[in-house]
């Protein structure tokens, strides 16, 4: 028996020692870049930085109304969405749906003149890029962009796109047929990209090109680092002596190495358990289980709490009520219209205005280069946000018998949360009685679903934002806290990986000298403790 322990423990020892030189250099660039990841992430454009960019509605300069401009398509139907932005320097309503026959695509009507939007020219594409960046588009090289590079991976976008490069490093890529950009570039977010994400999430144009095979090389990878993570602590904790068998120095000692080793060791037992719940959880990030979310759902379904099927299908009820897009009968925004709701906010800066509907009523609800809203009522004075307690009063009405409780809430909480604090507050929250105990977040500013959490998705939730980010509410809320555990915590991996990285340095000189000379040499650790025994 101690024979088989002795073997298998040699085992375990060189198995995690030739993972651990598979995948030191992997480990590193993971810890080292989530240090940036902290703070720089993955260049995109979002709909904050479009407003940012964006040019100020005047409402002198909207000279047309939206029942007038959606005359010009020549649809019946009323549209479903409609948005009064600017592009080409010029207010343009953006119409989407009331025409089955071309799908839904939206449609662009100027609201200076009325004419209609329609070819996209390179002059266009270039004026587009050019206000982006505020810079001339003459100083940029202009270079079309064939396929997937560097910095438009994951963009759902129709190729080739259109790059414009400044000499001050901004680079601008612009959709050809749309004129919208969708990917902006700076020198810093590119440097930092290649210390962070790009490291961090493997993120090499030759590997994600293709999403299945850098889909298994990040979960295999991740796989054999959690082994390697796991068998370190196992033998980490087999071979320490609690009662100090060992001497170091002269001294007795629970870490049965020195040199090297003794210091791999040390610290692989202070932070090897976060390392491997690191690993372990960008693993899961990946989605790789797919029985892990079947048992979550099977767990659900067969909670005896679950008395759904009493009740109406409040989470369906509630997607419709506040994220779907009704028809807009835009007659109804005739008493004020966009123009006049604009002149309505004279300080406020309007970049965008949307128009809805809040109980059947009009409303038009402006956004403006920060994202900050206001709620102008055709009927009405312009306010910061509908009223909470007849959102309540709506939630109520709306999820009926499903409702298990709504209130506000001024403070994130443990699933909906931000550490940059972007996301709005306060919020309604809504919580229905089903065996999911589905949770809705909605936004008073907007009146619409801003988030959503049930028990399906605990395994994102917890065991990779958890586990990884450790978003948790009571680190969160008392930064830099945060800040100072995860660095702590990364900084401690990083160690782990360097005394790793020199082990996994001398195990292959070895190797190669021995292969050199023509002799087998073992390593020590195969043999016999080096530490000696008291």
């Amino acid at each position: 028996m101690r024979r088989a322990i002795a073997l298998f423990k040699r085992s375990l020892i060189f198995v995690h020692r030739w993972m651990g030189v598979a995948l030191a250099i992997l480990f590193m660039l993971w810890f080292s870049s989530g240090i940036v990841m902290m703070y720089w992430s993955y260049p995109q454009v979002d709909d904050r930085d479009r407003l940012a960019h964006a040019a100020v509605l005047r409402a002198a300069d909207v000279r047309v109304t939206a029942a007038e401009a959606y005359a010009r398509l020549g649809r019946e139907e009323p549209p479903a969405q409609v948005l009064l932005t600017t592009f080409d320097n010029r207010p343009v309503y953006r119409f989407d749906g009331g025409n089955p026959n071309d799908g839904d695509a939206p449609s662009m009507v100027y609201a200076d003149d009325g004419t209609v939007q329609k070819a996209v020219t390179p002059r266009l594409v270039a004026r587009a890029a050019s206000q982006w960046t505020r810079r001339p588009a003459a100083e940029a090289v202009n270079t079309t962009v064939p396929a997937v590079d560097q910095w438009t991976i994951g963009l759902r976008v129709a190729w080739p796109l259109q790059k414009f490069s400044w000499p001050d490093g901004q680079q601008v890529y612009v959709d050809g047929e749309t004129a919208k950009v969708v990917q902006f570039t700076t020198s810093a977010s590119r440097f930092w990209s290649w210390l962070g994400a790009i490291p961090h999430w493997l993120y090499f144009t030759p590997l994600r090109r293709d999403p299945r095979r850098w889909s298994d090389v990040v979960v295999w990878s991740s796989a054999i680092g959690t082994c390697g993570a796991l068998s370190g602590l196992v033998i980490g904790l087999w071979m320490l002596s609690p009662r100090k068998r060992y001497r170091h120095a002269g001294a007795a000692t629970s870490v049965p190495y020195r040199g090297w080793k003794r210091w791999h060791t040390i610290v692989g037992l202070c932070f090897g358990v976060i390392a491997l719940t690191w690993v372990f959880s960008g693993m899961l990030s990946m989605g790789p289980f797919d029985v892990v979310e079947a048992l979550v759902e099977r767990t659900v379904a067969a909670d005896p709490s679950d008395r759904a099927s009493d009740t109406p299908d409040g989470v369906a009820a509630m997607v419709a009520e506040f994220n779907a897009s009704p028809p807009l009968p835009l007659p109804l925004f005739a008493e004020r219209p966009a123009a006049a709701a604009i002149a309505a906010v004279p300080e406020f800066e309007v970049k965008e205005l949307a128009f809805g509907l809040f109980d059947g009523d009009p409303v038009y609800l402006a956004a403006n280069a920060t994202g900050d809203t206001r709620v102008i009522p055709v009927r009405g004075e312009p306010t910061r946000a509908h009223d909470s307690a007849a959102l309540i009063r709506r939630v109520r009405r709306v999820a009926g018998g499903a409702l298990h409780d709504v209130y506000v809430m001024h403070e994130y909480d443990a699933y909906y949360l931000d550490r940059r604090r972007e996301r709005p507050l306060p919020v309604i929250v809504a919580v229905l009685n089903d065996a999911a105990k589905t949770r809705f977040y909605i936004d008073p500013a907007t009146s619409s679903i801003v988030g959503s959490y049930s028990a399906r998705g605990w395994v994102d939730r917890w065991l990779y934002h958890g586990l990884h980010s450790l978003d948790f509410p009571w680190l969160y809320k008392h930064r830099p806290l945060w800040d100072i555990v995860v660095l702590t915590l990364l900084i401690g991996g990083n160690a782990l990986c360097a005394t790793s990285l020199v082990l996994a340095w001398r195990v292959l000189a070895r190797k190669v000298k021995g292969y050199r000379s023509g002799r087998r040499i073992v390593a020590s650790e195969d043999l016999a403790i080096e530490a000696e025994p008291r």
